[in-house]
């Protein structure tokens, strides 16, 4: 080997911070005009850089069951890989890089974080891993994610890589609607699951965190099908606009009554539950219409049903309602969720019912679970308590008040 050869191949694998930094700026200067299907090649090319291969991109699927290989050059797209058994899904669930020991070196799987909405796993293969790979490749992870998501508006190809059957025009239409399913702050977390994934199309959620305000909404639409999924599709745009002109609650609700009235007539309506959260005290407030209690769960138990004074179901014209309130103790998590849950039932036999529900809940303990493994665990744990039955949309969201203060992100330390 000829002396610039030897100082090729050490520039080619120098994982310091310095090249971590050159590296990571050329990635992100690329990207900006980079037509979507060429993020793969782009990423294989940098990590070959640092002596990787082997390079996956694997995006969680809808039902929330498996990460699912995304085509592409340079790619490896093998089968998909299970979330509950394999070390791809271990580090999805629990958003820490899993390294797997291999005769030829180590798999690397790191989670794929877009803020805190997770976005599947980026799974690479290295001879050896110190502390300078482990940083820079958690950082290469979390701008390949910012880059998925950016170039997911325009392109069809990692949503048709994300899908194990066909979907609904119902269903897509919802989906269109949705926020990101998690979202994870220091003071509050929040996450969401429709099913069944791809036939949903009443129900939807909504939320958005403005200064200290946490605003969410949780609705279901009468009906099935496309009807239902227009019905919804006006609910939260209703919600989203009231909500935006920063009106009170019971202000918010009567403008959502008044559209759902005036596009469809007296004979369509949307059950809903509308909420806001102070993330520095826990001081909840929400209004009821039609909606089903939530669960107030402290210390991985539930200690009590949410209820309220009620009012009509939105598009019937209720009264003002009257607005409920609940100081939050640290920890505390609320589940809430539309009635397909617990009115699901065979032809014959009893509706699953709050009160198994509410037994399921404190069976299944959730401790040491964020809110993303609670809701996903306890939707696919229902699922499964129901013998698969799903003849309805089942939606649960579920937040947590952790407290405290995010100041100490607005400060950088060199």
């Amino acid at each position: 080997m000829t002396e610039g050869e030897a100082d090729f191949r050490k520039v080619t694998v120098d994982r310091s911070e310095g090249f971590g930094e050159r590296l990571l700026g050329l990635l992100l200067d690329r990207a900006h005009e980079m037509p979507p299907q060429l993020i793969a090649p782009l990423v294989a090319e940098e990590v070959s850089r640092i002596g990787g291969r082997d390079v996956s991109i694997l995006l969680q699927d809808y039902d929330q069951l498996i990460l699912a290989p995304l085509p592409g050059m340079r790619l490896v797209t093998g089968e998909p890989e299970r979330i509950d058994d394999s070390q791809a899904g271990r580090a999805f669930l629990s958003t820490t890089t899993v390294e797997q020991p291999q005769t030829d070196g180590v798999r690397m799987f790191l989670p794929l974080l877009d803020g805190s909405d997770e976005v599947g796993v980026l799974a690479i293969t290295l001879s050896s891993v110190d502390d300078d790979d482990r940083r820079l490749l958690r950082r290469l992870a979390g701008l390949v994610a910012d880059m998925l998501v950016t170039k997911n508006s325009y392109t069809d190809q990692f949503f048709q890589a994300r899908r194990r059957e066909p979907m609904t025009l119902a269903a897509e239409i919802q989906w269109s609607l949705l926020p990101p399913l998690t979202m994870i702050t220091p003071q509050v977390a929040v996450a969401g699951i429709l099913e069944p994934a791809y036939e949903a199309a009443g129900d939807s959620f909504d939320y958005a965190l403005n200064d200290n305000i946490l605003h969410m909404a949780i609705i279901d639409a009468m009906g099935h099908g496309l009807d239902a999924a227009v019905l919804a599709t006006v609910a939260i745009g209703a919600y989203r606009h009231a909500r935006r002109a920063d009106v009170g609650l019971a202000e918010l609700y009567t403008f959502m009554d008044t559209a759902i009235d005036e596009q469809f007539g007296p004979d369509h309506f949307v059950t809903a539950q509308m909420m806001r959260l102070d993330i520095g005290t826990g001081h909840l407030q929400w209004v009821n219409a039609g909606h089903p209690a939530p669960l107030l769960i402290r210390d991985h138990r539930v200690i009590q049903a949410l209820e309220s004074p009620g009012t009509l179901p939105v598009g019937f014209g209720g009264a003002t309602p009257q607005i409920s309130e609940q100081a939050l103790s640290r920890g505390d998590r609320i589940l809430f969720f539309t009635d397909g849950l617990v009115e699901e039932h065979r032809t014959g036999e009893e509706q699953f019912g709050e009160e198994r529900l509410l037994d399921f809940v404190n069976r299944a303990r959730c401790e040491g679970e964020s809110v993303q493994e609670m809701v996903r665990g306890l939707s696919h744990g229902l699922m499964r308590e129901r013998g698969g039955v799903t003849t309805d949309d089942a939606t649960l969201f579920l937040v947590e008040w952790c407290g405290g203060t995010a100041d100490h992100l607005a400060t950088i330390e060199i």
